[in-house]
């Protein structure tokens, strides 16, 4: 049973709209989080994925506001997590209310990302990110933020899995931003730390223990992060702020608290026509606020604010910074690394640009160059291969992110089970050895496999190799 500490029920209401009761909020927040998920359109598409996983009882409501997103019911013992669509990134698990942001930042999609530079400025897990990123269908180029050195590991993780190649990861506390990358970002995204009230639907004990102090410290901090999106924005572009969190003080007085400083600078976008219904939960301002009771879904808050004119910066210009370990690739270099992945069917050359540190090579998405020397980068784009003796090792990430064609070994469920199980494929009819070859499931790559003639020698990454596969349909075994 939910934890609702009295105080703040007590604070709470004042910020309720007057036509959503108390009542209602406290039985929506008892009630269980509905399943939703995400198709991941860089792997598969919408219809494609409906039409697979219906077949395994998959039932499907679509969320009103993202055209990939999904409420779903399964099995009671089909493990989401642990199914081979989730971990080869078919799809991705998040809360639907997640998805709004994204959205709100680019309403009618984006036609063309291939000149954009963006900001995810609070990224881990990657539900946004990735929802960005494909978006973007893989163009331009995505900063992706996280002050964490924990969850940077799982933000990557989650990138990789997703096959996003346009990324560059950054850990920093995101206040730098507006000072190193000032007037730099075409479009920014703060889903900004908070105090979680929105949240506890899927942990009842997130407002057991809820104190009033704790929230204008929190406030404090995102006005601060606020103004560094706002510095960090091109002028005439947009940004969406967004908490998961239903207090006014995080949400509506941070927006205004902006506009107060910058005055005719910040303009609102109001969101009342993102969605069919988003009417709802608008406020008088223009801003969503997501209670529990009018989407079904977890609490949420989004604001769009625009840049009209410039601001200031917050400190002075820093020196740029030296000694970046990347060279560009020589032509011979480049026409052997094109010529290698050729066998892959994969054309580096409508992919991005090719970089080189020490005997590795590396695939950057092509606009991060006007970035290099204003801020440290964790990691930039993805890692495609290694020198060897005698040419080249390709890295798994370039697999996943890269080869899409026909000219894969295309395996069953049971195959695939075993393939990610870190386990050899035998097959039924030996024939002549073929190297390197590029195993795929539902169309989509798994990884790279050594065709040995009467076997699929395994080439999983260790680190990737899952002690347990859960089945789609309750109809099928693990293994």
């Amino acid at each position: 049973m939910v934890q609702l500490n009295q105080n703040f029920i007590n604070s709470i209401a004042k910020d309720m709209p007057s036509h959503l009761t108390m009542d209602d909020f406290i039985a929506y927040c008892d009630k269980p989080l509905r399943a939703s998920i995400r198709v991941n359109t860089l792997k598969i598409g919408v219809d494609e994925f409906l039409t697979l996983m219906q077949e395994k009882g998959w039932q499907f409501e679509p969320i009103p506001w993202c055209g990939s997103g999904f409420w779903i019911q399964v099995e009671p013992d089909v493990q989401l997590g642990n199914t081979i669509e989730h971990i080869q990134g078919l799809f991705y698990i998040q809360e639907a209310s997640s998805m709004l942001p994204p959205q709100a930042l680019f309403p009618q999609g984006i036609e063309d990302a291939t000149s954009l530079t963006l900001l995810d400025m609070a990224s881990a897990p990657g539900s946004k990110t990735t929802q960005l990123a494909m978006m973007m269908q893989n163009q331009g180029v995505l900063v992706a933020n996280e002050y964490s050195s924990s969850r940077v590991k799982v933000l990557h993780a989650n990138v990789l899995r997703m096959g996003v190649k346009n990324c560059a990861l950054t850990h920093f506390d995101a206040r730098v931003f507006g000072e190193y990358l000032y007037n730099s970002f075409d479009a920014i995204l703060l889903d900004a730390p908070c105090s979680g009230e929105g949240t506890v639907r899927k942990d009842p004990d997130a407002l057991k223990h809820w104190d009033s102090d704790e929230i204008e410290s929190i406030a404090a901090t995102q006005i601060d992060l606020l103004e560094s999106a706002l510095a960090a924005l091109k002028t005439g572009g947009s940004l969406v702020y967004s908490t998961c969190t239903l207090n006014r003080l995080e949400n509506q007085e941070v927006c205004l608290a902006l506009k107060s400083r910058y005055g005719d600078a910040v303009e609102f976008e109001s969101l009342d026509n993102l969605f069919v219904g988003a009417d709802k939960a608008c406020t008088p301002e223009g801003f969503l606020h997501v209670w529990p009771q009018i989407y079904d879904s977890e609490g949420f808050f989004v604001a769009k604010i625009r840049k009209v004119a410039d601001i200031a910066r917050l400190k002075p210009e820093p020196k740029p910074q030296k000694n970046f370990p990347f060279t560009a690739v020589s032509k011979k270099q480049q026409q052997a690394l094109s010529d290698y992945f050729s066998t892959f069917d994969i054309k580096l050359e409508q992919h991005g640009t090719l970089m080189q540190r020490d005997d590795e090579f590396w695939l950057f998405p092509d606009n991060i160059l006007p970035l290099i020397g204003k801020i440290r980068f964790q990691r930039i784009g993805i890692k495609l291969a290694n020198a060897i003796k005698k040419g080249f090792k390709v890295k798994h990430e370039a697999i996943i992110a890269l080869a899409k064609s026909d000219r894969t070994i295309p395996l069953d469920e049971l195959q695939a089970t075993q393939y990610l199980m870190g386990r050899d494929i035998q097959l039924e009819s030996p024939t002549k050895a073929q190297g390197e070859q590029v195993v795929s499931y539902h169309g989509a790559s798994l990884g790279l496999v050594k065709h040995l003639g009467s076997k699929l020698k395994n080439n999983l990454p260790r680190e990737l190799v899952k002690d347990k596969i859960c089945p789609s349909n309750s109809n099928n075994i693990i293994i």
